[in-house]
C-alpha cells in the first residue's frame, strides 16, 4: 500500500509534477490529485494503483513498507515514527 505522503515524497525525489507523474504512468491528471489528497493510505483501483507504482519503480524510486529494510541501496528518504512528547 502507498501513502499519500509517499507518493508527494516519491514525486519530489524524481523532480516531477503531477502532470509528469499522469503521463508517466498512463494516468489522469485528476486521479493523481485525488491521489495525493488522500488522507492515510491512497485508495483507488488496484489497476491505477499498480500504473502508478510501476512508474515510480521504472523511474528509479523504491516504495518501502512500514518496518520493511530497503535492500537496494542508493539514497533514500524514510519517514520515522515520532518521538513520544518529554513529560
Amino acid at each position: 500500500m502507498i501513502t499519500a505522503s509517499q507518493l508527494r515524497a516519491a514525486r519530489a525525489l524524481l523532480g516531477v509534477d503531477q502532470r509528469q507523474l499522469a503521463e508517466m504512468s498512463g494516468v489522469s491528471l485528476p486521479t493523481i490529485q485525488r491521489m495525493e489528497a488522500s488522507e492515510g493510505n491512497v485508495r483507488g483501483v488496484v489497476d491505477t494503483l499498480t500504473k502508478v507504482i510501476e512508474a515510480l519503480d521504472r523511474a528509479g524510486v523504491e516504495l518501502i513498507a512500514e518496518n520493511v529494510e530497503s535492500r537496494a541501496g542508493g539514497r533514500g528518504v524514510r519517514l520515522k515514527p515520532p518521538r513520544p512528547e518529554p513529560i
